[in-house]
């Protein structure tokens, strides 16, 4: 029997289990917090949201020249007369309400004995009104007294005799006692509302503190860029809070007073509740639209009521949803929608009703700290919709998984914006910059380096029917990931197009099909460039074709086909050394003497770009894709009769 050895855990694994439980650990705390201290942290949380829709008008009044203590007390009081008036007109809407019920029971039954009637008579729906009358048979009925057990009560049970009925007396309660008991049920209400306009106050007051107190734990080290981001935070949340109030109280307006034209009674009860469901995403509509739709089913003979409350809903909702937020909050309000939806079955859980209300916009805010505040960055990985990978970062994750169609589809969205040559400088290279990080520290072979380079053979042959001409048009990508990329390059306007050539166009020596050689200067990485060089010269109406780096070896360099090639491109996706490069030109200069020779380093921050200009001795030199397109378009044009100097690219790429 061979004994079974145990390698002993290192420091860093142990370290890092250490951290795991830690933070399993807190997390469980953290929760059991919220939850058993619901009383305290659901005021302190209606107050902290209230105070980002109050910031702007105490700005506001402030720049009226109204004290800051005036201000805020002044704007808290008019927003919870408001609030305690719309409470008083709830409550009066659902005491009418109930009054009201008793006289729609007769509309309801002739409703069910028609569908009842439509249905076929003995039908599930029929069994279930039975039984529904049933059940109200028996809750009508008067409560039965039990008879007196004469052998507990001490007294024999004579048949003629009469038992003598006992009634038990409460005593006349006092005053006090009155006056308790109508008090004690508004305790809660009004303990929870001080608390939450003690707290609204403090904190419109205390702003500037309680944002020095953020600085301090976010971290003090860099106060000037902290305090901007923070400022911008609680001000972009503010507008957003604030825009979410205004649309919803709108939505609420025009559903109250849509209901109260069709007919439908306590319009303004449902206005008030769709206008406050709204924050519940996805589902806060259809729940407000329930208690309309079914009233009315109560209160019209007919159907055309809940037909034209359903159109309403209908009609609505979509208009707000699709074309008034997208105006008003751009094209999200930052989160994820699995976000949304998991903080709602969260914030529900912990906090009943009144967390499902406060889900998103709790969500927003430890959002927005995450983007601000480097610590709590993990919490805009969770929760935000921005891609969790940058568009490299997923290009050569793609690339890994030989996924080209992913990355294809990806790249149709960014090019409704920009253009072939900014996607392949600022998404494709960038991404075979990261797997050439991973080749010089020995983290890629040569089998993921040969899946890398078909799969970039197939995502180019997937675009290959597309030109790298200015999008025209309006039309926007809805993909986030492609919305991403499109961030950060910029705009197609601020840079020249570069034409498509036609055949007739094109000097003498680049009308053939093989007028542009792109090689792969050292690795497979460098072929996957000269590849998307090569589609971007067939953009534009250049011949080309693509060689591997082997094909500058000794041994296979004399045996490659050179015939019709007017320019060499020599590309290297890292930073390769000044002497391979000059052996490697030297090479090609002796090969094809009338070509001309450009060396393209699609590097990032390279820092010895002069010294490789010089050594290489090439005639062409540039540094991105679309310099390298521009230079190869020019010549096209007319300008391959001489072999430009080194110093002319800049030149060519401004032609």
């Amino acid at each position: 029997m061979i004994p079974t050895v145990i390698k002993p855990q290192s420091s860093d694994d142990v370290s890092a289990m250490v951290v795991t439980v830690g933070a399993a650990i807190l997390s469980i705390i953290i929760v059991a917090a919220l939850y058993l201290g619901r009383e305290i942290f659901v005021p302190v949380a209606l107050a902290i949201l209230l105070s980002f829709v109050l910031a702007a008008p105490v700005r506001l009044m402030q720049r009226l020249h109204a004290p800051r203590a005036l201000a805020v007390v002044g704007v808290v009081l008019f927003a919870f007369v408001i609030i305690f008036a719309l409470g008083s007109v709830i409550a009066t809407q659902l005491n009418g309400l109930a009054g009201d019920l008793p006289k729609y029971q007769a509309t309801i039954l002739s409703k069910i004995q028609s569908v009842r009637g439509v249905a076929g008579g003995s039908s599930t729906l029929e069994r279930a009104a039975e039984m529904l009358q049933d059940l109200g048979k028996e809750l009508d009925k008067p409560k039965s007294v039990a008879p007196a057990n004469p052998l507990t009560s001490g007294t024999p049970a004579h048949p003629g005799v009469k038992p003598v009925p006992v009634e038990v007396l409460q005593p006349d309660p006092g005053a006090l006692e009155s006056l308790r008991s109508l008090i004690a049920p508004l305790v809660s209400p009004l303990a929870t509302t001080g608390i939450i306009v003690i707290f609204v106050i403090f904190i419109l007051i205390q702003r500037e503190d309680l944002r020095n107190r953020l600085i301090r734990l976010a971290g003090s080290h860099d106060l000037q860029r902290t305090t901007a981001a923070l400022d911008d935070a609680a001000a972009r949340l503010s507008r957003l809070f604030l825009n979410q109030l205004m649309l919803n109280t709108g939505f609420g307006v025009m559903i109250g007073t849509g209901l109260w034209l069709i007919g439908v009674p306590s319009a303004a009860l449902w206005g008030i509740l769709a206008a406050v469901l709204r924050f519940v995403p996805y589902i806060g509509s259809i729940i407000a639209a329930a208690f309309p739709l079914a009233l009315a089913v109560a209160v019209d003979p007919g159907w055309w009521m809940l037909a034209w409350t359903a159109a309403l809903f209908f009609v609505i909702e979509p208009l707000v949803g699709q074309v008034v937020e997208p105006l008003l909050y751009g094209r999200t309000t930052g989160l994820s929608p699995v976000a949304v939806v998991v903080s709602a079955t969260f914030w529900t859980a912990l906090w009943g009703p009144i967390g499902l209300v406060l889900a998103t916009p709790l969500t927003v805010c430890l959002v927005v700290l995450g983007r601000h505040v480097e610590r709590l960055s993990f919490l805009d990985v969770m929760f935000g919709d921005r891609p969790a990978l940058s568009p490299p970062e997923i290009f050569y994750q793609r690339m890994l998984a030989g996924d080209p169609t992913e990355a294809a589809e990806k790249a149709e969205q960014f090019l409704k914006e920009r253009s072939l040559a900014a996607y392949y400088d600022e998404v494709a290279l960038k991404g075979m910059q990261l797997a050439q990080s991973d080749l010089d520290r020995a983290a890629l072979d040569q089998i993921r380096l040969a899946r890398i380079r078909d799969t970039v053979v197939e995502f180019v042959d997937d675009l290959s029917d597309l030109d790298d001409g200015r999008p025209v048009g309006s039309e926007r990508t809805e993909d986030a990931e492609a919305a991403d990329a499109v961030e950060t390059v910029a705009p197609a306007s601020d840079q020249p197009d570069i034409p498509a050539l036609d055949a007739a166009k094109l000097a003498e020596p680049f009308r053939g099909e093989n007028a542009v050689l792109c090689i792969g200067g050292r690795t497979m990485l460098d072929e996957a460039g000269a590849i998307m060089l090569a589609q971007l010269c067939r953009a534009h109406g250049v011949g080309s074709r693509v060689e591997g780096p082997e094909a500058l070896s000794t041994a296979n360099i004399f045996r490659l086909e050179t015939s019709g090639v007017a320019l060499v491109c020599l590309g290297y996706v890292g930073i390769t050394s000044p002497a391979h490069l000059r052996y490697a030109v030297r090479r090609l200069r002796r090969k094809l003497p009338q070509a001309s020779i450009m060396v393209g380093c699609w590097a990032e921050d390279v820092a010895n770009i002069d010294e490789l200009r010089e050594t290489a001795k090439a005639d062409l030199f540039a540094t991105s894709l679309r310099e390298a397109a521009q230079i190869v378009v020019s010549m096209a044009q007319g300008q391959a009769g001489a072999a430009p100097s080194v110093a002319e690219p800049a030149v060519l790429a401004r032609a």
